[in-house]
């Protein structure tokens, strides 16, 4: 349906458009005919009564003269001034248009954005809403922590509304960056839909931003900030103790095991420790700033300190992870070996009198997953030769020899079950852990593509893709390396730099700008000193 503003205004507009012209074209029709009148009537021969001669003669010779002059001079001061108006008005008219402020004229056909400003436009949508859903998850574990579970379900359900529309939107831009669908209309639909659902999940959280503030009550007086400075605090003291129990197993991994393993936590120990230097300072200036009633910078100060604490805690959660998982894929290389070679030998050609086609047949054996290789045995024989050399020889890695192991028997048959099902999904767990991590504590850097392929690698791990969430997991932690780098630093940012890299402060001044709160792109930023 046509709105009010859309069937009235243009035809105000033509119909005022008519009118001046309906104007202008009188005046120069009123012009000319004056003009052409003396034209017409100069070679008239009316009877008229004879004069004296003389002096009467020429007086009337005089009279004449001065009338057809008066004849011609004043049409053309008409023409001129109905032109003039005319002109006046379009002038007025059309820089009436050029500095409109109110809306004007709808064009039937608005002009369609240009492909690449509309997929840029959704990789900022993108990497705003999935800020938005970190941040608010960030700050909603200390609020969980100070209130319960049941207190907190409302703020709970819309971040995990806000996650499944922007697990949505990363899927749609997924296949849209693979070329699906391909018509150019369909496109444009799939960009729109991208941006639509990642403003509907920013909503979901914007709706609930005034209410958690209400339940923590920063502001209003000193008991609401009390209680959310000691659990902020207490967090701080744990991780703290963590910290350097961290760098006592990260260095253990390192004296047992290939330098390859630590290499997915190189310098979270560091990274952690940074901020929980960070984190101490903005919470004792929160104390401090709570105590003189300054309550709104207490506020943004006690924001800042959580998310460093929640960083922190990313980082050494990370450290801690991955020596749990190595120890677990090192119980079961040698479960995985075995199981390794029941599959190829019943993969083998069979005798002369039975093809491989039969035998696979017979023992339920599948064909390589799609777009993999086929793989000869051979070449599974000589990577399980080479892992159970790695495990007698000295350090390796165990999960690296666990991928190799499950690849290479999936190509060769395409089935992994068992212990070798197992051992796919823990290396999976632990790529799509280690990327997720690296992202979340790099957000400030990292773009919307190793996002994209972080949320793939989690929805394939989620389906039971183990093999599949291993590879793109992979491409995410690379693509978020990249960014990184490309941001102009290591990783290793200290302090305002390294708050701002992680996300904890959202750069917007050369302090670091303000902590982003629980909340969507409206709400996000309102914690102000």
């Amino acid at each position: 349906m046509t709105s009010s503003l859309f069937r009235g205004r243009p035809r105000r507009a033509t119909a005022h458009i008519r009118a001046r012209v309906a104007h202008a074209v009188l005046g120069a029709l009123v012009g000319a005919g004056w003009l052409v009148l003396p034209v017409m009537t100069v070679d008239t021969r009316d009877p008229v009564p004879v004069a004296p001669a003389g002096a009467v003669a020429s007086a009337a010779a005089s009279s004449q003269a001065g009338t057809s002059a008066a004849d011609l001079v004043l049409p053309l001061v008409a023409g001129v001034a109905a032109v003039a108006l005319a002109g006046f008005g379009w002038l007025r008219r059309t820089r009436r248009a050029r500095t409109r402020t109110t809306p004007g004229t709808v064009p039937a056909h608005p002009p369609v954005p240009a492909p690449a400003a509309s997929e840029r436009q959704a990789r900022a949508a993108l990497r705003l809403a999935d800020d938005c859903v970190r941040t608010s998850r960030e700050e909603l574990s200390f609020v969980r922590e100070r209130f319960g579970e049941q207190r907190t379900e409302p703020f709970t359900h819309a971040l995990r509304a806000a996650g499944t529309e922007l697990s949505a939107a990363f899927a749609v831009w997924r296949r849209y960056e693979e070329g699906v669908p391909q018509e150019a209309g369909a496109r444009r639909q799939a960009l729109a839909g991208v941006i639509g659902r990642c403003a509907e999940a920013g909503r979901r959280l914007d709706a609930q931003a005034e209410a958690l503030d209400r339940l923590r009550d920063l502001t209003a007086d000193g008991e609401g900030m009390r209680a959310a400075l000691e659990v902020a605090e207490e967090r701080f003291r744990e991780l703290a103790a963590r910290a350097m129990a961290a760098q006592r197993t990260l260095a253990a991994l390192r004296e047992r095991y290939a330098r390859s393993v630590a290499g997915s936590v190189s310098g979270y120990v560091e990274q952690a420790k940074d901020r929980l230097v960070f984190a101490g300072a903005r919470l004792n200036e929160a104390r401090q700033a709570a105590d003189v009633g300054e309550t709104r910078r207490a506020a943004w100060q006690l924001r800042a300190g959580e998310g460093a604490v929640a960083q922190a805690g990313v980082l050494v959660g990370g450290v801690e992870r991955l020596a749990a998982q190595v120890r677990e894929a090192a119980g079961l290389v040698p479960a995985a070996l075995t199981g390794a070679e029941a599959e190829l030998a019943a993969a083998r050609p069979a005798p002369a009198d039975e093809g491989p086609a039969e035998v696979r047949r017979e023992s339920g054996r599948g064909s390589p997953a799609p777009g993999e290789p086929a793989a000869r045995p051979a070449h599974v024989d000589g990577v399980l030769a080479v892992v159970r050399e790695e495990l007698t020889g000295g350090p390796y890695d165990p999960l690296d020899a666990l991928r190799r192991i499950t690849r290479a028997v999936e190509r060769l048959t395409g089935v992994r079950s068992g212990v070798l099902g197992a051992a796919a999904l823990l290396v999976a767990r632990s790529s799509v852990a280690g990327a997720e991590e690296f992202v979340g504590v790099h957000r400030g850097a990292v773009g919307a593509e190793a996002r994209a392929r972080l949320a793939e690698a989690a929805r394939e791990l989620g389906a039971g893709s183990a093999g599949w969430a291993d590879v793109v997991a992979g491409e995410a932690r690379r693509l978020a390396d990249r960014d990184v780098r490309a941001h102009g630093t290591e990783g290793d940012a200290t302090g305002p730099a390294g708050a701002v890299l992680g996300g904890i402060l959202l750069g917007e001044d050369p302090d670091g700008g303000p902590p982003p709160a629980f909340g969507g792109p409206q709400t996000r930023s309102r914690l102000h000193r």
